[in-house]
């Protein structure tokens, strides 16, 4: 094995998504020798970005947002408008916005990381002070899932549904053509800024999650149900990624350090992670700036509390019918403000989601749904559901 004498440097940073460009655009404006590694750097990212408005650093320039959305419209059994700025980021504009001039970029894979050393395939040894795997989840297998099919759709074909400014974020009216006795799953569907609106039946919860055909199919039928009908040539995404693959890393031990959805930010109720991790870059270089150790800056012990309760949510979710989920999120939007918060996206607030999800469960009705939403009954409804094959060729637009 050769291995090359590259000088050591502050910090390594293994994979350019959102985050790991985030983290090594920062680290670099705050004076850190820094590598990054990534096979191909320069590629744009594929899957769509979104957040709430509030929860993006103050750091992130405008240019960074495609298309905002003054309050979301979710769909329960009423319409419940949701007083809180929601944006779609744009992919080229957040890249621009993480410029690496004055770093090394490396286009490489990486194939062993430690605490201070990365071993690329070439056989290349990169050494740093500090190491952060940036690099995104592994392979699915049997986990609780989010799984999405999205749609692209003109703009003025999607108005119907979907007007400029509007936004869904979840829609569970009985528009997917889904039974009751089949695993639920709701619309969401958000204009890109580019001409475009993405509708996307989205499913959270289930084991090995849903398939795409399936996902498809629903989606298909919730627009026809609003008179809008597709050419067939339309672009597509598909989302399917674990929920609960990686919990909050341990403090302390010589490793390379997970960060943004590797490293526990992704939220196991929304599979959301972006914002979380970008909102936390500059909290990790501090803490590598003032000796400290930054797993446990990220993860004192109120943001792992709030972890394991969202978990408790994840495995809730994944075991209710269409019409419980309907009645939980009932409950749920009628929450204060700083409850609805505390679920969807504040890392640490752990005495507002604790109420909330207490409430959330006191409040849904019939009152015996409460046994399956804390697991005493159903606890593994839908495992293994056997779900129809795959028409052939249906799987053909499944990526851009």
């Amino acid at each position: 094995m050769s291995v090359s004498a590259v000088q050591e440097v502050d910090l390594c940073v293994v994979g350019l998504g959102p985050t790991g460009r985030a983290l090594a655009h920062r680290a670099m404006l705050a004076g850190l020798r820094v590598t990054a590694v990534d096979p191909r750097p320069d590629r744009l990212w594929m899957p769509t970005y979104s957040c709430w408005v509030d929860e993006l650093p103050d750091w992130l320039p405008p240019s960074a947002i495609a298309t905002r959305i003054a309050a979301p419209t979710v769909w329960t059994s009423t319409e419940h408008r949701i007083e809180r700025p929601y944006c779609v980021l744009s992919k080229t504009g957040l890249r621009d916005a993480l410029p690496l001039d004055d770093a090394t970029v490396i286009a490489a894979r990486a194939t062993r990381l430690d605490a201070h050393e990365v071993e690329l395939a070439d056989g290349t040894i990169l050494r740093a002070a500090t190491v952060f795997d940036t690099r995104g989840l592994p392979a699915l297998g049997r986990r609780r899932a989010a799984s999405a099919h999205g749609i692209f759709v003109d703009a003025e074909t999607a108005a119907p549904m979907v007007a400029e400014g509007e936004g869904l974020l979840l829609d569970w009216r009985p528009e997917n053509g889904a039974s009751p006795d089949e695993p639920p799953s709701f619309l969401y569907a958000v204009p890109l800024g580019d001409g475009t609106v993405i509708f996307e039946e989205t499913s959270l919860g289930l084991r090995g999650g849903m398939p795409q055909h399936e996902l498809r199919k629903r989606t298909l039928n919730r627009l026809a149900a609003h008179g809008i009908t597709l050419t067939g040539t339309e672009p597509n995404e598909a989302a399917h990624y674990p929920l609960d693959q990686r919990p909050p890393p341990k403090k302390g031990t010589a490793q390379a350090i997970p960060f943004g959805s590797r490293g526990g930010m992704m939220h196991p109720c929304t599979g959301y992670s972006v914002a979380d991790s970008l909102a936390l870059v500059d909290t990790a270089i501090a803490a590598l700036q003032q000796g400290r150790d930054p797993i446990a800056a990220l993860w004192p012990w109120q943001a792992r509390l709030t972890y394991w309760m969202r978990t408790r949510g994840l495995f809730g979710l994944g075991r209710l019918s269409t019409e419980q989920s309907i009645s939980m999120f009932d409950a749920f939007f009628t929450a204060a403000p700083r409850g609805q918060r505390a679920l969807l996206s504040a890392h640490a607030d752990y005495t507002a989601l604790g109420a909330v999800l207490f409430n959330t469960v006191a409040h849904t009705w019939p009152f015996h749904w409460r046994y399956d939403l804390v697991g005493w009954t159903h606890r593994n409804r839908w495992v293994e559901y056997p779900f129809t094959e795959s028409p052939r060729g249906a799987e053909r637009h499944v990526r851009r």
